[in-house]
């Protein structure tokens, strides 16, 4: 049963992600970005993963497609050299272009398939070793912890200087867009009722 239900997110996501690159319509890509980063969440369920599948919701499928979707309405896509009526952005690509393209593409899809059939060749554990793996560490009482718990526990003990890293890098990343923004403020000539 789990194997049909994966498969099913699977080849959603798969669908949803094309329909992003092949749909004309902005709004109609960021819709199919949203199925694909929901199809991913159920698949995130289906590991046994809840913590992670609640993430990928809030933050991609919540915040992430939010951002999209105010950066496609608010930006005027025909100033920008956005054709409608072609659904691309820019000139027309060549045709050796588009065959390179094509050709990385079909590159990109056989390397997927060849890893993913020698996945096929590994050999699968056990029922009492997966039941382990997917358990996890216990706590000082014998419990088993929960996967929320377990990976609290593991980034403030084994990662707590590459998770405090990255929060320091985000930091200043925020500081330097406020900078930059700020500086381009002051630098835009007045408006035209300014004397």
């Amino acid at each position: 049963m789990e194997f049909v239900v994966f498969a099913i997110f699977a080849a959603l996501a798969v669908l949803a992600a094309a329909g992003v690159v092949v749909a004309r319509n902005p709004v109609y890509c960021a819709v199919a970005l949203l199925v694909s980063l929901l199809s991913v969440a159920a698949l995130f369920l289906v590991l046994w993963a809840e913590f992670i599948a609640v993430v990928q919701i809030m933050v991609y499928a919540g915040g992430v497609m939010v951002l999209f979707l105010f950066v496609i309405m608010l930006v005027d896509l025909e100033q920008r050299g956005f054709d409608l009526g072609a659904g691309r952005i820019g000139p027309r690509p060549s045709a050796f272009e588009r065959g390179l393209w094509a050709v990385a593409a079909l590159a990109f899809g056989a390397l997927v398939l060849s890893l993913m059939v020698r996945s096929l060749d590994l050999p699968l554990p056990g029922a009492d070793r997966a039941a382990t793996m997917l358990q996890g560490p216990y706590a000082a009482d014998g419990r088993g912890l929960g996967n929320t718990e377990w990976i609290g526990m593991l980034l403030y003990t084994d990662w707590l200087v590459p998770f405090e890293l990255a929060s320091v890098l985000l930091l200043v990343a925020i500081i330097g867009a406020v900078v930059l923004a700020r500086r381009d403020q002051a630098d835009a000539p007045a408006g035209k009722g300014a004397a």
